[in-house]
């Protein structure tokens, strides 16, 4: 039995997959080749296309296991603004932090486990701004 769960594991890590916008394969490097930081240990997962395709996600600390869906320049532009709006939300007390992922969740008819902004799409990042900034102004916060 602990050989079967050892090739599984394995499996699971040399799994490949794709790039969502050009479908290249997406390559495991260290994020200092992107980020053209030295001290930096992380990981990423980048686009083979690389530069032309400008995709990647980063990887959890100490795995494999990619943090989101991949995302190019534009959407990884809107998840950051995405988030920020979201974040204002618990940091300035309108909800705690567990509420308003679990409000975030019901708005899209998402379990909490898939209420990720690293998993939105840019649509679905335009409508969390949208209603970020409902809740921010109906509580009188700067949105």
């Amino acid at each position: 039995m602990t050989i079967l769960k050892k090739r599984k594991a394995r499996a699971q890590r040399s799994r490949s997959f794709r790039c969502p916008h050009c479908g290249a394969a997406m390559i495991l490097r260290p994020a200092s080749e992107i980020y053209h930081d030295a001290k930096s240990d992380r990981k990423l997962y980048v686009c083979h296309n690389y530069p032309a395709c400008n995709t990647y996600v980063a990887a959890h600390p100490n795995t494999d296991k990619p943090m989101g869906v991949p995302a190019n320049g534009n959407l990884r532009n809107l998840r950051i603004q995405a988030h920020r709006k979201f974040d204002l939300i618990w940091k300035n007390g309108i909800m705690t932090r567990e509420e308003a992922y679990r409000w975030f969740a019901d708005s899209f008819g998402l379990s909490l486990r898939d209420a990720h902004i690293g998993m939105c799409s840019e649509y679905r990042c335009r409508e969390l701004i949208r209603l970020c900034n409902e809740v921010l102004a109906r509580n009188n916060c700067v949105a």
